[in-house]
């Protein structure tokens, strides 16, 4: 069981102590199930309800939060409470107790010709082709495969199930049938990427599908042939992007969301769940819809108005009674 005080856990990661720095913290919760020796957060304000009554030892709060956060007890007050607490978590992660097993798995299968660096994790049922390259720290969980000639950066988390390389989809039409076009390029991931559970990226045709550092996919993502996603863009669940799309760094993509091919998105472009890109976004902003995607404002708008179309088409139905009749 990790145990540690208050005092000990802000020496480590900073912030505003306000209480006791003896105060024992033997658990992480959430507010509404947090126990007397448990720290919590606060970090979005429709949470604020269930500040006061938590029985959390601690809670971690924005300024904004500190002096109402205060009247129920001890309090950590930071800068951002949500990126404060993801390091909160870093760190309990690092002190619970780890197992012996060996870096990789006796399960795993790892060609001879593939390049894996001594401090990565590879785990059960894991499949390393010839001339792939797994990073320093980069942490392969069970029943990921690496096909051949892909290299996966440092520092990266690869969750079960996760194939990288498979062969994009590629035919040709002819004479009614389909002609397969051998997909000869390879993957390239960069450092401090994780990708989630059941998630593909297909290897180009000629060139190289391109992941770059920082990138963050949730599970069950299609990233096809020769796509580019740059730096700390993250996806969610479910989200499809066709082949040779290229996305922009510090982009987010929510659950279910599409992206046709050959579309360019450029950075700080922010696609609302469930959308369908249609067009290229070469601006930067949020955007949502299914058909056609335009700007978030825009669409708000167009959707508020569609909802009251039955309304007006009785209104008009009501108003065209009422004129005179054309001979």
């Amino acid at each position: 069981m990790v145990r540690l005080t208050l005092g000990q856990l802000v020496d480590r990661l900073g912030g505003e102590l306000q209480g006791s720095s003896d105060i024992q913290i033997s658990g992480l919760a959430t507010l509404s199930s947090a126990g007397q020796h448990d720290l919590s957060f606060l970090s979005h304000a429709k949470y604020r309800s269930q500040l006061l009554s938590s029985q959390a030892a601690c809670v971690v709060v924005s300024p904004s939060m500190g002096s109402e956060a205060a009247q129920r007890g001890a309090t950590i007050v930071v800068d951002d409470a949500y990126a404060y607490w993801a390091r909160v978590t870093q760190l309990w992660s690092k002190l619970l107790p780890t197992s012996n097993e060996p870096l990789i798995h006796p399960s795993a299968f790892i060609h001879p010709l593939a390049s894996i660096d001594p401090t990565a994790r590879i785990g059960p049922m894991c499949v390393i082709e010839a001339h792939a390259v797994i990073g320093s720290r980069t942490w392969l969980k069970s029943s990921v495969t690496v096909s051949q000639a892909c290299s996966i950066g440092e520092d990266c988390i690869l969750h079960p199930g996760v194939v990288i390389g498979a062969d994009g989809f590629g035919f040709a039409p002819e004479n009614g049938m389909w002609t397969k076009i051998e997909q000869l390029g390879s993957v390239r991931i960069g450092n401090f990427v994780e990708i989630g559970a059941n998630t593909c990226i297909d290897r180009g045709a000629l060139g190289d599908t391109l992941i770059e550092d920082g990138v963050k996919l949730d599970n069950l993502i299609q990233i096809g042939h020769n796509v580019s996603v740059g730096a700390h863009t993250a996806m969610a669940g479910c989200v499809g992007i066709a082949g040779s799309a290229k996305i922009g760094a510090h982009c987010t993509l929510g659950g279910g969301a599409i992206v046709l091919g050959h579309l360019q998105l450029v950075d700080h472009v922010h696609v609302s769940a469930a959308s369908v890109v249609t067009r290229s976004l070469l601006q930067a902003g949020t955007y949502s819809g299914v058909f056609p995607i335009d700007s978030n404002e825009s669409w708000q708008k167009n959707a508020a108005t569609l909802r009251q179309l039955h309304s007006l088409r009785d209104r008009i139905k009501q108003l065209e009674s009422g004129l005179p009749q054309r001979g």
